[in-house]
């Protein structure tokens, strides 16, 4: 017997995302006073569920009706694994909000330089320009303008893109090999293959 599927109601944009924090007072004077985020809610907890610490839980207004949220775990220590750590992996968890032009990113940067806030270098990378900053809890913050807006070709794009690679895990996995591969070369081939495969197709079928 099939499943009738529910078809989902359209999402409404992101409420919020959330981080634990042990920086109270760094955290609310970084996003409320050198940002300027107002802050607009805090809960205030007894452990819930148990075993779980007291804690605050608090919001910043980031846009359009989005917030950010932080949870401070009252008369707790950070646990080493969740220290700072100056890898790639570790800043890969960032929060990026959207400006609407290169000119606001520009006011953008100039804000975070006068209120002492070290900015990385400002990247442009396929659709977007950026410029990062970490917070003071190490987090990675991302401010961008989108360069174009996304596209048919773009979602056809990242659908070879991603099919090819879960190919290349399937593979290996039903191989017996570690279900990962070592370079994006690999993925580049197989997505070509593909692109070949289905070219060979449409002539077929067109003649």
């Amino acid at each position: 017997m099939s499943e009738t599927l529910i078809p989902n109601p359209p999402l409404s944009g992101v409420h919020h995302t959330a981080r634990p924090t042990w920086k109270l007072r760094e955290t609310i004077e970084f996003y409320r006073d050198k940002l300027g985020l107002p802050l607009v809610h805090a809960i205030s907890a007894r452990g819930w569920p148990e075993g779980h610490p007291d804690f605050l839980h608090f919001f910043f207004d980031s846009g359009l009706g989005s917030t950010i949220a932080f949870f401070y775990y009252i008369g707790t220590d950070r646990p080493e694994y969740l220290e700072p750590r100056p890898s790639p992996f570790y800043s890969a968890t960032h929060t990026a909000w959207r400006v609407e032009d290169a000119q606001a990113l520009e006011v953008w940067r100039q804000r975070l330089v006068a209120m002492g806030v070290p900015i990385q270098p400002q990247i442009r990378h396929e659709v977007i320009e950026s410029l990062y900053m970490m917070d003071p809890n190490g987090y990675m913050l991302e401010i961008s303008y989108q360069l174009r807006p996304f596209t048919s070709l773009d979602s056809e794009d990242a659908k070879r893109t991603l099919e090819a690679a879960m190919q290349l895990e399937d593979e290996l996995k039903s191989s017996g090999k570690p279900e990962v591969f070592n370079n994006i070369d690999a993925v580049w081939s197989k997505k070509g293959h593909g692109i070949q495969q289905a070219f060979a197709e449409t002539e077929k079928v067109s003649t």
